[in-house]
């Protein structure tokens, strides 16, 4: 079967689209005919052995995708050949097939597209994750989303809105707030045109937030903890600014504010149950129209580097998925 490799760690450049053996189902396993694969940017850091968790070379990359059971493990139930499923694992998506645990696999809704159903587990799933379990969001309260365009960045626009919040979408360009704004956002800034502060003020009237999604780290991610309301919940998700802010600890003293760690990965494995529960209420969410993921971009599998490409040039307005 035909499947992207990483050999040793480095850049997306030393990956080989190559033939490698059909992996075999074990116990509590299903084996999946993957049909498209969510790319993300945290299957590059993981490439180059940069992410917190670290795969043993040679693998395939890619942590997301949906496709087809073809074969099941010892002892899986609930599960049988033919079945629809969306499936989260660390790498191994961009290849033909993969075994993944069942623990991993949700099925997927009549109603929603396979293209869609790929990259929606990660990024949906880490949204309301973030918004349900970490901050607790409450209906009325100000959400601000920093790297809103992005695939977690609109899916937690989305998402926020869905919950009754009211939303302010942060990014850089007119046409990823446009759609931000089609996704729910009541506001829309940009930072590099518009001041932060000044701006929450005149359109909300008020000058600080209830709860901040961070995907950008940097030094935005102070700029913004200066803004949070009493209470406040900054909720960490990534860094795709590339550095990772060092917060004066008095600023959430004075404010008595919380940075929030959002690990969806390990919540998924930690806490399977409820990670299931929150998958029944996105699915509900999707069937009522409430939410509207967006696949900006599709590219057969052997184009996997453009893929990557077009996800580092910040080019992407909601999800990049591979056509396997």
């Amino acid at each position: 079967m035909r499947a992207v490799v990483c050999e040793a760690y480095g850049p997306v450049e030393d990956l080989k689209f190559t033939e490698v053996d059909v992996p075999v189902a074990g116990e509590g396993e299903v084996l999946i005919d993957v049909v498209a694969a969510g790319c993300n940017a945290p299957d590059a850091l993981i490439i180059q052995g940069e992410y917190q968790i670290k795969p043993t070379p040679p693998f395939s990359p890619g942590g997301e995708g949906a496709g087809v059971i073809s074969a099941l493990g010892k002892g899986v139930e609930g599960f049988k050949e033919g079945d629809r499923v969306l499936f989260y694992s660390l790498h191994g998506a961009f290849a033909d097939k993969i075994v993944v645990a069942v623990d991993s696999v949700v099925g997927i809704p009549d109603e929603m597209p396979m293209d869609i159903a790929a990259g929606f587990m990660a990024a949906y799933g880490t949204s309301y994750h973030a918004f349900k379990q970490r901050a607790m969001v409450q209906p009325g309260e100000h959400v601000l989303v920093l790297g809103a365009g992005g695939g977690v960045g609109l899916a937690a626009v989305n998402v926020a809105k869905a919950m009754g919040a009211k939303v302010i979408a942060s990014d850089i360009g007119e046409e990823k707030l446009n759609v931000c704004l089609e996704l729910g956002a009541d506001w829309a800034i940009d930072p590099t045109k518009q001041d932060l502060k000044k701006s929450l003020l005149e359109i909300t009237g008020r000058s600080d937030v209830d709860v901040t999604l961070d995907t950008v780290g940097g030094d935005v991610s102070e700029q913004v903890f200066r803004l949070m309301a009493v209470y406040g919940r900054h909720l960490v998700i990534g860094f795709v600014a590339g550095s990772i802010p060092r917060l004066p600890l008095n600023l959430p003293l004075l404010k008595e504010a919380s940075v929030v760690g959002v690990f969806w990965n390990s919540f998924l494995m930690r806490e399977h149950s409820r990670h299931l529960e929150n998958m029944r209420e996105l699915y509900q969410l999707h069937k009522e129209g409430a939410l509207k993921p967006v696949v900006c971009q599709k590219f057969p599998l052997e184009e996997y580097a453009s893929a990557f490409e077009f996800i580092a040039q910040r080019r992407a307005i909601g999800k990049v998925v591979l056509d396997i």
